[in-house]
């Protein structure tokens, strides 16, 4: 494995890093806080760091990265983004250095779970930053690397696939430079849209703008402590659960729907058992609510798609307190948790797509028990599925629900209570954020020991990273010096 080439790629994100904080830097300046030099530091320690790996590097070619080296770049440029994205919140004093680490994780992760209790304190500029890391999270950082780097376009299968989540990395257009350029225009507009229409709806620029961007990247970050339910407003929460439910889509459908029209989100089986599911738990969370806490048949029908859009799409917003629901509601919510959105979405979660072929292969299996000499195949969108891909999935599924299990023993350590720990871990590899009891709709992770900080940062880089490519680092012919990858 050559070292080098993946300490040139770091210096590529380290410099990235620096030129997107300089917009909170500028920001400074305009609303008269006194927190420019937090952001100047930070500057300069990326900048520093990116020219001593390039001075380090040499003549190191990016075009010889091989698949060993695009694991490798991705899982450490996802651990260097955070350290220097935290870096402005421990310079300005607001928070330690493990839980800047958490909350720069969390932001760039789309996760959304917060370390800070108090958003009235924060200056503005540092309220935007927090809100880019959603954002250029969102749409991954190494998909912006290869957007803009095409240099090494040839080379750069290894870190797309090592990104894009799903089953079925079907990538829109041959190259993927510009399958990832076509991904970003998408991802822009849309963004664009939503903050139009939530200035229209009454927001004011600076709140529209956040939570666009914390919408479309299905992250969750407000700028207010009582989230979405600052706004009170429900033509608000409806548009929001709109987007967070389009943001949740397969990205690449969006495109085919520019070229072949709406026909083909009909002709998607993800989608459209994503749509029927959220139509469903609306329907199951509204109706308990109704009857057991006594909301008026309007209100209630908002609040549950809000927050199962909300918990669906793995955004993570409040619009008001859940943990006063029926345990009904919220174990509905809490299956949002496991199932997450699209393939080829923003969304955290195990995906809709997996479940669909676990479903069906369950299926055939109780088929197959009934009748042991039938040939079974699984079919998804009318395709035969391989018997690898079958396996795969399989195989995620149970290091999904191990990966929650051993963190959740870790973060007890710390004294969390099991319930807590469970769905806050499983909240955090699902990119969620909120989760229940200490962690809930009304609190943060501000208490959260540092040891737990740290394990649940690791869940949100395990659960962006769809598990594999940070736990194939463990493996031992990974560290090997032989040349056959």
């Amino acid at each position: 494995m050559d070292i080098k080439i993946i300490i040139l790629l770091l210096s590529k994100i380290a410099s990235g890093i620096a030129i997107a904080q300089v917009l909170p830097l500028f920001l400074t300046f305009c609303y008269g806080e006194d927190c420019y030099t937090s952001f100047i530091f930070s500057i300069a320690t990326a900048l520093l760091f990116s020219f001593a790996c390039k001075r380090y590097c040499g003549d190191a070619d990016a075009k010889e990265l091989s698949v060993r080296e695009g694991i490798a770049a991705v899982f450490f440029s996802w651990i260097l983004a955070a350290l220097l994205a935290g870096l402005p919140y421990c310079f300005e004093g607001l928070l330690d250095p493990a839980s800047a680490y958490f909350e720069s994780m969390s932001g760039l992760t789309t996760t959304g779970a917060t370390a800070i209790a108090n958003l009235d304190i924060v200056p503005r500029s540092i309220i935007i930053w927090r809100t880019m890391t959603h954002w250029i999270g969102g749409i991954g950082i190494i998909v912006l690397f290869v957007a803009l780097l095409p240099q090494i376009a040839g080379s750069a299968v290894y870190l797309f696939n090592a990104e894009v989540s799903g089953f079925s990395n079907s990538r829109i257009l041959p190259r993927i430079r510009t399958t990832a350029v076509a991904l970003i225009y998408i991802y822009l507009l849309l963004t664009i849209i939503l903050t139009g229409i939530l200035a229209i709806l009454g927001m004011n620029t600076f709140d529209a703008v956040n939570h666009a961007c914390s919408t479309i990247a299905t992250g969750g970050f407000s700028n207010y402590n009582n989230s979405v339910g600052h706004f009170q407003s429900a033509s608000i929460e409806i548009v929001l659960g709109f987007f967070m439910i389009l943001a949740a889509g397969n990205f690449a459908l969006y495109y085919q729907v520019t070229q072949v029209g709406l026909k083909v989100l009909w002709q998607d089986l993800e989608f459209k058992s994503y749509l029927f599911m959220m139509f469903l738990f609306t329907l199951l969370v509204a109706a308990n609510i109704i009857y057991v806490n006594d909301y008026p048949v309007q209100e209630g029908l908002v609040k549950a798609f809000f927050q199962v859009t909300s918990f669906g799409s793995t955004t993570g917003y409040v619009s008001c307190d859940y943990d006063q629901w029926p345990s009904f509601a919220k174990l509905i919510m809490a299956i949002c948790y496991f199932t997450g959105g699209c393939a080829g979405s923003t969304a955290g979660g195990i995906k809709i797509c997996r479940f669909i072929v676990l479903l069906k292969t369950v299926a055939a299996e109780l088929r197959h028990t009934l009748h042991p000499q039938m040939l079974l195949n699984i079919y998804y969108n009318k395709r035969r599925l391989p018997t690898e891909t079958i396996i795969n999935v399989s195989r995620f599924f149970f290091m999904y629900i191990l990966v929650v299990a051993v963190l959740s023993l870790v973060i007890t350590l710390g004294g969390m209570p099991v319930d807590d720990a469970v769905f806050g871990v499983a909240s955090c590899v699902s990119s969620v954020g909120p989760a229940f009891g200490s962690i809930g709709a009304t609190s943060t992770y501000a208490d959260v020991s540092h040891m737990g900080k740290l394990a649940l940062a690791l869940a949100m880089l395990l659960g962006r990273l769809e598990l594999f490519t940070v736990l194939a680092l463990l493996r031992k012919e990974y560290w090997r010096s032989s040349k056959r990858w």
